[in-house]
């Protein structure tokens, strides 16, 4: 289905060179021949002064005679290393001259780009500006150091770039097309003005330049930025070149698309205010050239505006056309399942921000359970203080409702099916040798993946398919469901999560954006997006490596990912950070033979020399470090560097796309057509993000979570419960009827779920566990009404089912599983009873071992139970099993009994298999038998379980210390 464009102000009479305003004349000052001065006087410094004292002092760097032989025969003293310094500044000055050289006959000549003189970046660079300095009072001046001429003013209206006009689909979010053809329309009206101000904007038959793009010279290759420089007095407006030129067909055939990417022999119309010697004016005006030249200039002249009517942004972001939603299916439990989430419309005081953003909390919650598991496993293996951290705290408070609501709103479906789809993607384009596309953003619409590119990039691979115009590919959400892990590279792990669309996420890629995204709005509501922003780019599933740089907040989030934030003190620090990077890239990409991040993202292994760089700056820049942050951006896109830089007014010079976020949290980008309900992560719930993520640190001092588990039962002849669940292998339940019917499955589940949460279960948690796609309160209400039924009530009539102060659901104490009392017995015999008595500390371990049947829910159905992956309790059991089984091996051994030891330890592995502890223990107890050939048969049953990566270095040396032998005995089985 074809785009609407907005209603474009071109018309067949209109002037094709267009300036957004008037071009201003600077006069000369006092201040241009002062620095003009100076100038002379520091290159006549450095030029004779640097020399004539060098020969003065110090001599000619020459020696008199040449013998090499005698020279390594001499001591090497002081004045040896004077000679070797004194050679070293005779060459920085030769090398400097140079510069000047070059660049006074680039200035001069007013042609071509400047020579680069080897290894002399930062030297050629001071050359460059003093020389430039110098001619600032002369007619080339301005050709030359577009810069110089504006040190300290603030960007004019003819160096902003222009914005992407929208494109929107017929019939669909009717009042964003309205604002964006208004808004078109101004900028129409204010371009006809300008043009009409300015003498040399206008275009009359016969004046019109144009530029032929030159072959590459060594490594130099032309670019935009160079000629908008030299011809235009301003790298910056080499977006004016690109709008004139975007799209028409070029003599090979081709078109312009991308800024950065432009071939020999393409033709390129110029601003009406565009000089130099290399410009050509209309053919019949240029008889130097050959005919065939002028006459591709005369064809290319008629594709411009006056002959298309219309023409185009530098990026553009179309609203994908929107299916409709497939018919419901019933559900296992005799309702209904929504191909959409049914919208519950009670909240119980959780955060609504993250309720409305499953990617952000799908990534904050994998990564919340990862640095859990971290804690749990370093505590474990360290041996340090006890075994703090194998109960992790308990939130309370807001960090209990932030992380209620991250588990509610979640969709770590949405990340898998996003995540392989890319992947996929990439694979399948690799295996044709097809690049990268450039993607601008990516929208998520009732499942369907939509990506926006650039420009057209041909046929997409299956199951891809074109969407309503060529710059859209499409992926049904059935068809994704096709995709398997692919081991390659994430192909756009910029792309981030904005905000919604009636039913479409928009997902924009700061990578990809040629230019900086600027944020204009309040300084609470800038900072909302700007959190939301980086957490979810440091937390993705979508993404492999990256840096997130964050300037001006941020300082917090850190622990959400500390090998992916970084934070920065100011944005001089960050200007001289970027200055650096950019030019590595450079680099990098020119010795690896690439255009853009994307060409070499796709190789063997090159995903870690091409990872991103995201720069989120939240301060507000100064107009000279506006400036230089725009010429950073410049060329961003293609070195995989992306920048969100907040501002106050909205005005921010060498900002591609701009956006507004308003106090009613909508996000604003009319000329994109886009009004947005945005993502946010306000600063309550930013605080308590954090919270979460430091309480699990495993670096966590002293003052952390101790081993006590949050819920303790009688483990005497007394305490017998009234309802036992056995979770600890095949789920059974003692003490209750099993219900009739389809919904007996969805109340042992929801059951399940509140044992393994003794704190308390919030009633939309229980209900997004249970029905992942969405539910209606009703249906959430009947189902804890069936479940309080089915469980009764205590003798004193108390319900088995009650609810605490916050609202959330909770179980009676005579409703206990197994793990309730593995946990107890566990905790009584080493930190109970069991401390002072010996046989009582044996018993208890004992019992607490014939507990363990097998892994955590063994029988569970294929399709339910899938909330466990948000769980950490599969990493607690092995750990709490293999606790038990060592400190019951521990309690054999100091009676001798080593073969009651290795029992207890077999026990243990058949749940804990991958424990090193335990197979240390078992060589120990096994070598305190005296029986060198078991020992040896248990080193070779280990050495076979560990595979090609060997056995741990810990494991390693042990043997080494009970059997030496047996590496020799394991190349002997070899």
């Amino acid at each position: 289905m074809p785009r609407r464009r907005s209603p474009s102000s071109s018309s067949s009479t209109a002037p094709r060179n267009r300036t957004p305003q008037p071009v201003r004349v600077r006069r000369r000052t006092f201040g241009d021949f002062v620095k003009a001065f100076l100038a002379f006087v520091a290159l006549l410094a450095l030029l004779v002064g640097v020399p004539f004292a060098l020969a003065v002092t110090a001599g000619w760097p020459f020696p008199e005679t040449f013998e090499p032989m005698e020279w390594l025969k001499q001591d090497i003293s002081v004045g040896t290393f004077l000679s070797i310094l004194t050679f070293v500044v005779w060459l920085a000055w030769a090398q400097f001259t140079a510069c000047v050289l070059v660049e006074m006959k680039a200035a001069l000549s007013g042609v071509g780009v400047p020579g680069r003189v080897p290894g002399a970046g930062p030297s050629q660079l001071l050359a460059r500006q003093l020389v430039a300095a110098v001619l600032l009072v002369g007619a080339t001046a301005a050709s030359f150091t577009p810069g110089l001429s504006q040190l300290g003013q603030s960007l004019d209206g003819n160096q902003r770039p222009t914005v992407a006009a929208a494109q929107q689909t017929p019939g669909l979010f009717a009042q964003q097309q309205e604002q964006a053809s208004g808004a078109a329309a101004a900028l129409a009206e204010q371009a006809s003005h300008a043009e009409a101000a300015a003498s040399t904007g206008a275009r009359q038959q016969g004046d019109t330049k144009f530029y032929r793009i030159q072959p590459p010279e060594g490594r130099h290759h032309d670019s935009l930025w160079e000629i908008s420089e030299r011809h235009l007095g301003d790298g910056r407006r080499y977006k004016e070149i690109f709008e004139l030129n975007k799209d028409r067909t070029q003599p090979d055939g081709s078109k312009l698309s991308e800024a950065s990417l432009i071939r020999p022999g393409w033709i390129m119309e110029m601003p009406g205010d565009a000089r130099g010697g290399e410009l050509v004016e209309m053919p019949d005006e240029a008889p130097e050239l050959s005919p065939e030249a002028r006459q591709q200039i005369r064809d290319y002249d008629r594709t411009g505006d006056h002959a298309q009517g219309g023409g185009g942004g530098a990026a553009e972001v179309s609203v994908p056309e929107q299916r409709p939603a497939p018919a419901p299916a019933p559900d296992e439990a005799g309702g209904q399942e929504h191909a959409a989430p049914a919208r519950e419309t009670s909240t119980f005081g959780l955060p609504e921000a993250l309720l409305a953003a499953p990617l952000l909390a799908a990534g904050l919650l994998g990564a919340l359970g990862h640095r859990r598991r971290q804690a749990l496993w370093q505590s474990a293996f360290a041996g340090i203080g006890g075994r703090r951290g194998m109960e992790p705290p308990t939130p309370t408070g807001d960090a209990q409702d932030v992380q209620d609501a991250l588990l509610v709103g979640a969709d770590p479906e949405g990340v898998r099916l996003l995540d392989r789809s890319l992947r996929g993607l990439a694979a399948s384009l690799a295996a044709e040798s097809r690049p990268l596309p450039t993607v601008y953003a990516a929208w998520l619409t009732k499942g369907d993946l939509h990506l926006q590119l650039a420009q057209p990039s041909g046929k997409p691979p299956a199951p891809w398919q074109i969407g309503q115009d060529e710059t859209l590919w499409m992926l049904a959400k059935d068809d994704a469901g096709r995709y398997e892990d692919a081991d390659t590279a994430a192909p756009f792990p910029g792309l981030v999560s904005l905000g919604t669309m009636d039913d479409s996420r928009l997902l924009l890629n700061l990578e990809a954006v040629p230019g900086i995204v600027s944020l204009s709005g309040s300084e609470t509501d800038r900072a909302a997006v700007f959190a939301s922003v980086a957490a979810e780019l440091a937390t993705n599933g979508w993404s492999d490596r990256m840096t997130i740089t964050l300037v001006g907040f941020g300082e917090d989030l850190t622990p959400l990912a500390p090998s992916r934030l970084r934070h920065l003190d100011g944005i001089e620090a960050l200007i001289e950070t970027m200055e650096a990077e950019t030019r590595q890239r450079r680099g990098a990409l020119g010795a690896a033979g690439h255009d853009s991040v994307l060409t070499g993202r796709t190789g063997p292994a090159q995903h870690t020399r091409w990872a991103p760089h995201l720069v989120l700056l939240a301060a507000e820049p100064s107009a000279e470090d506006a400036v230089t942050l725009a010429e950073l951006a410049a060329d961003a896109s293609r070195l995989g560097i992306g920048y969100l830089v907040g501002t106050g007014d909205g005005e921010l010079p060498g900002a591609a796309w701009e956006m507004e976020i308003t106090g009613e949290g909508k996000l604003l980008a009319p000329l994109l057509g886009l009004e947005l309900d945005a993502q946010l992560l306000p600063a309550a719930q930013q605080r308590a993000v954090v919270e979460l993520f430091v309480d699990a640190d495993p670096e966590r001092g002293p003052d952390g979570p101790g081993d006590t588990p949050p819920f303790l039962v009688d483990v005497s002849e007394q305490g017998r419960p009234a309802v036992y669940a056995r979770l600890v292998g095949p789920y059974e339940i003692i003490g209750l009827d099993t219900p009739d019917g389809e919904r007996s499955a969805l109340l042992h589940e929801a059951l399940a779920l509140l044992l393994l949460h003794r704190e308390g279960v919030h009633p939309r948690v229980l209900s997004s566990a249970l029905w992942p796609r969405g539910v209606t309160d009703d249906v959430r209400e009947a189902l804890i009404e069936r479940l309080r039924a089915w469980l009764g009530t205590d003798p004193d009539g108390t319900p088995r089912l009650g609810a605490d102060a916050t609202g959330r659901l909770t179980l009676a104490k005579s409703v206990v599983s197994d793990l309730d009392v593995l946990r107890s017995l566990y905790h009584e015999a080493t930190q109970g009873r069991g401390v002072d008595s010996r046989a009582v500390r044996g018993r208890l371990l004992t019992d607490a071992l014939v507990l363990v049947r097998g892994p955590l829910l063994a029988d569970r159905p294929e399709g339910r139970y899938r909330w466990l992956g948000h769980e950490i309790v599969d990493a607690q059991l092995p750990l709490l099993v293999a606790d038990t089984g060592l400190a019951l091996s521990e309690f054999h051994m100091e009676k001798d009994r080593a073969e009651k030891a290795i029992e207890a330890l077999n026990a243990a592995l058949r749940t804990a298999s991958s424990d090193e502890r335990l197979w240390n223990e078992l060589l120990r107890a096994t070598h305190a038998l005296g029986d060198p050939a078991r020992l040896t048969a248990l080193a070779a049953d280990l050495l076979g379980r560990s595979g090609a990566r060997g056995l741990p270095p810990r494991t390693e040396a042990l043997l080494d210390e009970l059997l030496p032998t047996w590496r020799d005995d394991a190349a002997l089985a070899g």
